[in-house]
């Protein structure tokens, strides 16, 4: 089961036509049924997508809408014990919190493969690996 960073979601909804086929794939995959997400992830698409400096921000309400249909996905929400994950993620790997924190809400949702333009392809985190469906792009 694959778990999807934050740069799929965005990647959805851009108009850019430079990001076009970014697009496809980042819709190819968000039609499948087997994901899992963040709360994490949710937040940063919003502030990310509805940011007033991006061409193509979304409004409020489109964000919202947004999210609300991938919240069909099992999300991972915050939780003390996922914040200490992370923190040691952080340390161990030396990578940033953030990333750590995408990591390690894999681990509690039990996947084994994080899909990210983000971290490194290929790179496996005690049995969480990162793949970058855009390498080929």
């Amino acid at each position: 089961m694959p778990f999807v960073d934050t740069n799929l979601l965005l990647y959805r909804v851009s108009l850019d036509p430079k990001e076009r086929f970014k697009q496809e794939i980042a819709a190819e995959i968000l039609h499948r049924d087997d994901l899992f997400l963040s709360t994490q992830v949710l937040q940063e698409f919003y502030v990310q997508a509805t940011r007033p400096s991006r061409s193509d921000a979304l409004t409020h309400e489109e964000a919202v809408c947004l999210i609300e249909s991938w919240k069909r996905f099992p999300v991972i929400e915050g939780s003390i014990h996922l914040l200490d994950a992370a923190l040691a993620a952080r340390e161990r790997w030396q990578i940033s919190y953030w990333d750590a924190a995408i990591i390690e809400a894999a681990r509690i949702a039990g996947c084994d493969t994080v899909f990210s333009e983000d971290l490194n392809d290929g790179q496996d985190f005690d049995g969480v690996k990162v793949f970058n469906p855009f390498k080929s792009v």
